[in-house]
């Protein structure tokens, strides 16, 4: 369970198309929803799909700039794996930061994949946790779209206590944020995650 504290900062890095952006603005709306004060900022490389993107998101009490501090996050969810060692920057044994990261590369033009096994023994230099997860493959499987990996991360995030958001809170920022045609398959997904979370 994540600790109590006046203040959460998360990292969502991964690739263009991913949903990164819907994400984030999820994670805000349920902050505000539960009286927080909540900021976000958008990093892009490239946003074209397939292009890095990094979002920053800070809520508490009080939050003053929207940006998280290099070391200072509490969660890096990284929809693409490769992504996560960019990311890492952000983390710190201090922090205690938690990786969800998605067992899952995207090809870079012109560059070398690098291995799971490589990301995870480097992120694990600076990490409090790191959970690897199929997500993609989940979402493709159980789910019939690979783009929901994303949310199924999010999901698992909330019901693994490492995201300090009540899940109804969420499920209701979800409504508000995603057309109401994809509201079913993602209220799906939030189950699929809390049933994965408890096993």
């Amino acid at each position: 369970m994540a600790k109590q504290k006046d203040q959460q900062n998360i990292i969502i890095c991964g690739v263009g198309g991913q949903g990164l952006i819907t994400l984030t603005k999820i994670l805000i709306e349920a902050a505000t929803d539960q009286g927080l004060d909540a900021k976000t900022s958008e990093l892009h490389g490239l946003s074209q799909r397939g292009g890095s993107v990094e979002t920053h998101i800070r809520f508490g009490k009080k939050i003053d700039s929207p940006l998280v501090k290099q070391g200072g996050a509490d969660l890096i969810i990284a929809i693409e794996a490769q992504e996560a060692l960019k990311a890492s920057i952000y983390a710190s044994k201090e922090s205690e930061t938690n990786f969800l990261i998605n067992d899952f590369t995207a090809a870079i033009p012109g560059k070398k994949s690098v291995s799971t096994d490589e990301i995870l023994k480097a992120v694990k230099k600076s990490a409090g946790k790191v959970h690897l997860i199929s997500a993609t493959k989940i979402a493709k499987e159980d789910l019939g779209n690979p783009v929901l990996a994303g949310m199924y991360l999010l999901a698992l995030g909330i019901y693994k206590g490492v995201i300090p958001l009540k899940p109804d809170a969420v499920l209701g920022a979800v409504k508000k944020i995603v057309p109401e045609k994809f509201f079913d398959i993602n209220k799906k997904t939030f189950e699929l995650a809390e049933k994965n979370a408890k096993d």
